[in-house]
């Protein structure tokens, strides 16, 4: 079983880099094992229009910081040409002396595709889209000099039994199943995953498994819900927090719960 680990996912809205930097470079401090932003161009939730891009600010926090691991929960596939990714990937991977995780999704949010331009297609050509470009991702990183420190860790995010997970079987070193309600409705999805690890000849244990929590919920969570996921066999845990002032010691308790569980 890999050992527990959390996560502080510092949402890049409602404030600027400044306290986006402070509170990255807080995580660590605290001892949090990663720092997630997300890759979006709007906020997804609450008033104003103010947000940061995703990578650029994954490229700063790698000199801000010194230990955390870091990276997008998740990038989205239609923004970036797979090579170019692969290579902003690489360097932000050579930038931390390596300690990005790569998180990948197909996309999702209209808002971005409509005001920048990219076209939104369909769920399907989304997902085809994501299927191709994860071999070109792992092909160029492959190729690319100098190298990435290390294997660059691939993220898969979602919980879609027809495309998502098929993926995240061949592909994933860590899978996370996004914001659940309660731990039940993903128990079908991790016998599904393992299912389709079985049948690639691969080890279900080597995919570290991941769930997220919301800003409000992290009290809640941690009291009601975090023993049964860890039951399940999930071992990450992403806490959301918000701008302006992100603050990643509001989730002490869980650092505390890590070091017992």
């Amino acid at each position: 079983m890999h050992r527990i680990r959390i996560g502080a996912q510092l949402h890049p809205q409602h404030g600027d880099y400044p306290a986006l930097r402070r509170a990255a470079m807080a995580a660590e401090d605290l001892g949090y094992d990663a720092v997630f932003n997300w890759d979006h161009f709007f906020p997804l939730y609450g008033d104003g229009d103010r947000h940061l891009e995703c990578w650029t600010v994954l490229a700063a926090w790698a000199e801000a910081t010194e230990r955390i691991e870091l990276g997008p929960l998740v990038t989205c596939n239609s923004y970036r040409n797979p090579n170019l990714l692969a290579d902003m990937a690489r360097t932000v991977d050579r930038i931390s002396a390596g300690r990005l995780v790569l998180g990948l999704g197909a996309g999702w949010f209209r808002r971005d595709y409509d005001e920048y331009g990219y076209e939104f297609g369909t769920w399907t050509s989304r997902f085809d889209a994501l299927t191709a470009s994860l071999q070109v991702i792992e092909q160029r990183l492959a190729l690319l000099d100098p190298p990435p420190y290390r294997r660059v860790p691939v993220l898969i995010g979602g919980v879609g039994e027809r495309r998502t997970l098929p993926l995240a079987a061949r592909h994933a070193t860590m899978w996370h199943a996004m914001f659940p309600e309660r731990p039940a409705e993903i128990a079908p999805k991790i016998k599904r995953l393992h299912s389709l690890c079985c049948e690639l000849g691969r080890d279900p244990a080597t995919i570290e498994c991941w769930v997220g929590v919301e800003p409000d919920d992290l009290d809640r969570f941690l009291g009601e819900d975090a023993e049964a996921y860890v039951a399940m066999g999930f071992t990450g845990f992403s806490l959301g927090f918000n701008g302006p002032d992100w603050d990643p010691a509001s989730g002490r308790r869980w650092l505390e719960w890590r070091a017992h569980a």
